[in-house]
């Protein structure tokens, strides 16, 4: 039984109270860019230098090698410095924190996704991920407008689908314009689904649309159509409208504290697709050469309140490799602070989706002769070998063993294959992403052969396009095997809770070379963890979708709180 059960709420309190309080916390309370005010506010300042931080009277599990549990942890600049033990009374330099039975688990690393991009969406973007209905994402926006100020654009760009707005048995829809003007009367909103939508609008947004040159086409009901000349107009438009460096960075915060809502602490994004400022670009969009910027200038005021390590994204379709060389030529690997580092080359390494095999080859080969980490994303049921092939190549010439190159997502592929990845030193990034619209031909990846083999093997959202960020959401995938639409469609490929927590967590810190840092609740790594909302692992199945964190501490810093303690 979950907390909000004890309360006896219904459904409508349990939505107010829940997704609603969650949501609020990520994405509406946090519209300023003063994290410090934020914290201080909640009652969430740091630590003194000489005091020390205790939670005690609570299940922590710290996901050690002998998955141990224990009832008090400890923390003093930033490290954790006692697990287990007897607890100690509160005093000079001691803070306790009573978790009265809650349950922590380290700080989630999500080793794959598209944190930059989703903190660079125009206007106040608000994950869909969790809804559950109509009624829910009413629920969410209405909440949403209530922080954000009146005539401001709220926004959904990705990370959401129409499965999963509908109950199993109705046909997947969007909200109409009538619905989305009852929950926002007073801002325009726009809701677009994956890269290029369909996606929708309200009247206020409509109007806005209607004044283009030309005009956006907006249809009665608020739907705009999928492709470049209508939702890619929509969201370019908007890019352009909107985005400004302080919006840009205003976005940064909401994005980071979204996920540490979700007990998300670290993110190891992927890069984005070059932008043309043209309307064929999509969601997947930036500027990758200044992207980074609204991080780095909060990172650099102490106000970054999430630790992001960066992959460098290249595509380079000749066989000079142009950028990829310069980027091996002029930056840096594992190059930053405890916040903000440096990791390597991916999702792309050279060549984009239609890469040649000579140029993914040679690409390759650059990157093992600099010494630098690769990742590839493998989507069908043959990439993944042309990958690991030119993988294999590099490694003829320039030993990569030690480099911990990944192929990522990997719906298809075949155990054979993973043995050659492995022998290579290599490991696979494992997202959930087919939970939103995913059947069983189209379903994978095949988490218990991957996980019964032993290869480095953890967990990513791939958000926040076409997956949502959420990772309570991919463990209900990989623990049940079911769709958003309750179908089961990756049977026979199940893990338990355990597992795939550990491969969100101790698992992770493999894939950004600080597995001696992150990822476990030990004496002198990070300090980070959360304390979730119920016992994770004794819920149903369906309440794993409502776990959240109600209080999240990154670096030893309560830097999410929602005062249930």
């Amino acid at each position: 039984m979950t907390n909000d059960d004890r309360k006896g709420l219904s459904r409508r309190e349990l939505l107010g109270a829940g997704i609603t309080t969650g949501i609020a916390a990520a994405v509406g309370d946090l519209a300023a860019p003063d994290v410090a005010a934020q914290g201080r506010a909640a009652g969430a300042a740091a630590p003194a230098a000489d005091e020390e931080l205790v939670f005690v009277n609570g299940r922590i599990h710290t996901m050690d090698v002998k998955d141990t549990v224990v009832t008090t942890a400890a923390m003093r600049n930033g490290r954790f410095t006692r697990v287990g033990g007897a607890a100690p009374r509160a005093g000079a330099g001691i803070r306790l924190v009573d978790l009265r039975g809650r349950t922590v688990v380290p700080g989630i690393i999500d080793n794959h996704n598209h944190i930059v991009l989703m903190g660079n969406r125009p206007g106040y973007h608000t994950p869909l991920e969790n809804a559950a209905s109509i009624a829910d994402v009413q629920a969410i926006l209405s909440a949403r407008a209530k922080s954000v100020p009146k005539g401001a654009w709220i926004t959904t760009i990705g990370g959401f689908h129409r499965n999963h707005l509908v109950p199993p048995g109705q046909m997947p829809r969007f909200p109409t314009r009538a619905e989305l003007d009852a929950a926002v009367p007073n801002n325009p909103v726009y809701v677009s689904e994956s890269f290029f939508g369909p996606s929708v609008t309200n009247s206020l947004g409509k109007a806005f649309f209607d004044k283009q040159t030309p005009p956006i086409p907006v249809g009665d009901d608020g739907a705009i159509a999928q492709g470049g000349q209508a939702t890619g107009r929509a969201t370019l438009v908007l890019r352009q409208a909107l985005l400004t460096p302080d919006e840009r960075k205003r976005g940064a915060i909401d994005a980071m504290n979204y996920g540490l809502s979700l007990g998300v602490t670290t993110h190891l994004d992927q890069g984005a697709f070059q932008a043309t400022n043209q309307p064929a670009d999509g969601a997947a969009h930036e500027d990758n050469n200044s992207m980074h910027l609204p991080f780095l200038a909060l990172n650099a005021e102490g106000k970054l309140p999430a630790r992001l390590r960066i992959n460098f994204l290249h595509q380079d379709a000749t066989p000079e490799l142009t950028t990829l060389n310069e980027r091996l030529r002029n930056s840096y690997k594992y190059f930053g602070d405890d916040m903000v580092r440096t990791v390597g080359i991916g999702e792309f390494i050279a060549g984009g989706l239609a890469a040649t095999v000579a140029i993914l080859t040679d690409g390759a080969k650059r990157i093992a002769k600099a010494g630098w980490r690769a990742e590839v994303h493998s989507l069908s049921a043959t990439d993944f070998q042309q990958e690991i092939q030119a993988y294999e190549a590099a490694h003829a010439e320039t030993p990569i063993t030690d480099l911990r190159w990944v192929v990522a997502h990997v719906p298809f592929i075949t155990e054979p294959w993973v043995n050659r990845l492995k022998a290579l030193g290599g490991g696979l990034s494992l997202t959930s992403w087919r939970y939103l619209a995913g059947t069983p031909e189209q379903n994978g990846p095949p988490f218990r052969m991957i996980v019964n083999n032993g290869i480095h093997a953890g967990m990513s959202s791939d958000g926040m396009q076409i997956a949502p960020m959420n990772p309570w959401l991919h463990m209900y995938y990989a623990v049940t095997g079911l769709n958003a639409r309750g179908v089961l469609i990756n049977a026979g490929q199940q893990i338990t809770r355990q597992e795939v927590l550990k491969l969100y967590t101790a698992s992770n810190g493999w894939f950004v070379r600080e597995e001696d840092r992150m990822g476990t609740i030990e004496v002198g790594k990070f300090a980070d963890l959360a304390v979730l909302n119920h016992d994770y692992f004794t819920v149903k199945d369906e309440d794993l979708k409502k776990t959240r964190s109600v209080m999240t501490v990154v670096g030893g810093r309560v830097v999410h709180d929602e005062k249930a303690l």
